[in-house]
């Protein structure tokens, strides 16, 4: 990741290094030692910083100075999950430490270690030598889905993560969950939505088993390490994790993959021309996780139901004056596809 020196005149990098200073002396990290901060990214969602210190290399992560409500819980929430995976075989941050005083740097924070690669999210996609041996793109997909396989299998109640989701009754929730969502800030009509709403209720899976969900998965939540082959380096980004049926997962990353026969150039942020298709990652991912896979279609239509909600939030916002993103302009027409194409797999699916 691309790091800046954190200066006053890039007022959403800022940080008080001399309380970080004496914060990380308490921990015992490194104490006494000069604190070098760096600024890596930020915006509306988090602020993330490079923190280097007696030679050791961390990353701290909180949120903007302007806290939404309820970012401090989630930075919470997103650390015991990160502490809940040390010692596992998922790729992810090490968890340092937290700090819930918001005295201290204007909210809560924590510190992770920093990992090595890189993310197609800060590279403006793909990364030599996977720009032009497209032989190699297809492990970068088989790693994405290998992620969550192994994320799904962890046991969470030996990593501590009891109470950290509500797994009982997942799938009843979803549908009125959502929709409960979209009624606080609905201002049009979308089509497909109910239909793939009704469809949702009647097919709810039968038989399958808790375990961590990412939440938002996807290659920008990912990072790979440098060179060939590809290698999964760190899942990211848990501000969305909970506990409940880890297929949802699959879903997020099957709702908008292309398949051979699609324009795969100008597929979101990512070109995947010569990556797998869906049918291929699906078998990959029963493959490791050893999960039954066969209701496959139940996931990403979910997926996409709640995407298309997410989405319209956003764009709500934007429609209102109210959204900070110029992105969110764009949302319109992608709720609107991303909701007739649930409809569309629940009306030709054969579950």
């Amino acid at each position: 990741m691309t790091e800046t020196p954190a200066t006053p005149e890039t007022p959403e990098a800022a940080l008080d290094t001399g309380a970080l200073a004496h914060w990380l002396d308490d921990q015992g990290i490194a104490p006494g030692e000069p604190v070098e901060v760096s600024y890596i990214t930020g915006g509306t969602s988090n602020d993330i910083f490079g923190v280097r210190r007696g030679g050791r290399r961390m990353v701290l992560r909180k949120p903007p100075r302007k806290v939404p409500p309820g970012r401090n819980e989630t930075m919470l929430r997103e650390f015991r999950v990160l502490k809940a995976l040390n010692g596992t075989d998922v790729p992810h941050p090490e968890a340092i430490a937290v700090c819930d005083d918001t005295s201290v740097l204007g909210s809560t924070f924590y510190l992770m270690d920093h990992v090595d690669g890189w993310s197609p999210m800060n590279t403006d996609g793909w990364v030599e030598p996977f720009v032009s041996d497209l032989s190699l793109r297809p492990g970068l997909a088989y790693q994405l889905v290998e992620g969550i396989a192994r994320l799904g299998n962890v046991d969470w109640r030996a990593q501590g993560l009891e109470g950290f989701g509500r797994p009982d009754g997942f799938h009843d929730r979803q549908v009125d969950r959502w929709l409960s969502h979209l009624a606080t800030f609905r201002f049009r009509e979308i089509p497909g939505l109910d239909s793939a709403a009704t469809w949702l209720r009647a097919h709810r899976p039968g038989h399958w088993a808790p375990g961590i969900i990412h939440g938002d998965y996807q290659f920008a939540n990912v990072m790979f390490r440098h060179g060939a082959p590809a290698r999964l380096a760190a899942l990211v980004d848990f501000e969305m994790s909970t506990v409940g049926d880890p297929l949802l997962d699959l879903g997020w990353v099957l709702m908008g993959w292309p398949d051979a026969d699609e324009d795969r150039t100008r597929k979101g942020y990512v070109d995947y021309t010569g990556m797998p298709d869906r049918a291929d990652l699906i078998e990959h991912y029963a493959k490791v996780s050893g999960k039954d896979v066969g209701e496959i279609d139940y996931y990403v239509i979910l997926a996409r139901f709640k995407m298309a909600i997410v989405l319209e939030g956003g764009y709500a916002r934007h429609v209102k004056g109210e959204g900070g993103n110029p992105k969110m302009a764009y949302y319109g027409d992608a709720v609107l596809d991303t909701a007739a194409k649930a409809a569309e797999l629940a009306a030709t699916t054969r579950l």
